[in-house]
């Protein structure tokens, strides 16, 4: 019986409270894998780690998910932080990078949500917005802090995420940066009303899109499906392939060995 691909899916790390307990922790909203669970993947979440640890990681999945959450640091793409950014958190941002990195050296599917888009974009040497309000003059993006808002964003015909999502959508949305320039080999495959770019994907990978939005907040989430169905169309999962590499190496061929012949013991 076919495995489910086994999607990566990356973490905060953040101060978290449960039970008596106030602690580090490495946490995510449970919306993204039960989307992925949904989809028919199996999820499996990813803390940050030493970037060094990526490549071995990511040799073990069939996809990544990069997750959002805070802002990156600005310094990967060259600017000064704006007074509404907030403070970095290297760790996740260089941890993140290397997950991103392997998987597109593996050309594994790989989608970016919110940060995780961001995040898509700078390391092809794009830039960001940092306060979205000051270039739309609006707040429509964020409205509500710690509330989701719905917008409508409409896809580029001919794109991956334009087949996915034909037309305009209402999303579920909550972010004060986005995509400034484009960074290399990417284009635009979604864009909100005030022009703001709400899509991206990668024209020389496999599967590699981002999203402005969140999926997985949403009634269904056609982009997290199609990560799915990338993740296991390709050679088959990377459990089914170690697995058929172990069964190789357990199998032996067996040659005969004559039997030696010894002479009859006389007393």
């Amino acid at each position: 019986m076919p495995q489910p691909p086994l999607i990566g899916l990356t973490t905060y790390l953040a101060h978290a409270q449960w039970g008596e307990w106030d602690l580090p922790a490495a946490v995510l909203p449970a919306a993204y894998a039960d989307c992925v669970r949904a989809s028919g993947g199996r999820a499996v979440l990813l803390p940050p780690d030493a970037p060094e640890a990526a490549a071995d990681v990511v040799e073990r999945l069939d996809a990544i998910l990069l997750a959002g959450g805070e802002d990156l640091d600005p310094a990967l793409y060259g600017a000064v932080p704006h007074p509404r950014t907030g403070p970095p958190v290297r760790e996740r941002d260089a941890w993140e990078r290397a997950v991103l990195a392997a998987g597109l050296a593996r050309d594994i599917p790989v989608l970016g949500v919110c940060r995780g888009m961001q995040l898509m974009n700078v390391h092809e040497g794009g830039t960001l917005i940092q306060h979205l309000p000051d270039r739309v003059g609006h707040d429509g993006h964020n409205p509500y802090r710690g509330h989701f808002c719905s917008h409508a964003v409409t896809t580029v015909p001919g794109t991956r995420v334009g087949a996915l999502l034909p037309g305009t959508h209402h999303v579920a949305t909550h972010h004060h940066q986005a995509v400034d320039r484009l960074g290399a080999g990417l284009a635009v495959a979604a864009r909100a009303a005030d022009g703001t770019v709400e899509a991206i994907e990668s024209t020389r990978h496999r599967f590699a899109v981002g999203v402005q939005w969140h999926p997985e907040m949403g009634a269904d989430a056609p982009v997290v499906r199609a990560l799915v169905a990338a993740a296991g169309s390709a050679g088959g999962t990377a459990a089914a392939r170690t697995a058929a590499r172990t069964a190789g190496r357990n199998t032996r061929t067996v040659r005969s060995v004559p039997s030696r012949i010894f002479p009859a013991q006389v007393p």
